[in-house]
């Protein structure tokens, strides 16, 4: 789904994978850190596969429920690229990106979910894996 992404001015100062629980945890140099499923991070991915050449070319991303990410590669010095296990690895996300999918988590995983109902799609129930600590 395509996001209009202003400038956060703001870094991060990690990033850690949680591949048991398909979760990436980005924190920022201003004290934000936000927890981000694997399955959010690969609907709302910025590849043009996803969100086309121009606004009204989106495909909506279905029955990612259980994918997780087998790699991160680092983009110079303002994005990753992100390696997801269904094979998808087009989509650059830069800081700016993911600080907007972590700071409007709530209303962005909303209208995800409202748009599969639109669409009369269901999503599956997934296996939650507890992390040890």
């Amino acid at each position: 789904m395509r996001l209009i992404v202003t400038p956060c001015n703001t870094w991060p100062t990690e990033i850690k994978l949680h591949q048991a629980s398909n979760r990436l945890d980005v924190s920022f140099a201003e004290g934000s850190t936000f927890q981000l499923p694997c399955e959010y991070l690969r609907v709302y991915t910025p590849s043009a596969e996803a969100v086309g050449h121009a606004p009204g070319q989106e495909i909506l991303q279905l029955d990612k429920e259980d994918v997780g990410i087998i790699e991160i590669k680092p983009i110079g010095n303002y994005a990753v690229a992100l390696v997801f296990s269904d094979g998808h690895n087009s989509g650059i996300y830069t800081w700016d990106l993911l600080y907007k999918l972590g700071s409007e988590y709530q209303s962005l995983w909303a209208n995800y979910l409202n748009k599969l109902v639109i669409a009369g799609h269901k999503r599956k129930e997934t296996l939650k894996i507890t992390e040890q600590i």
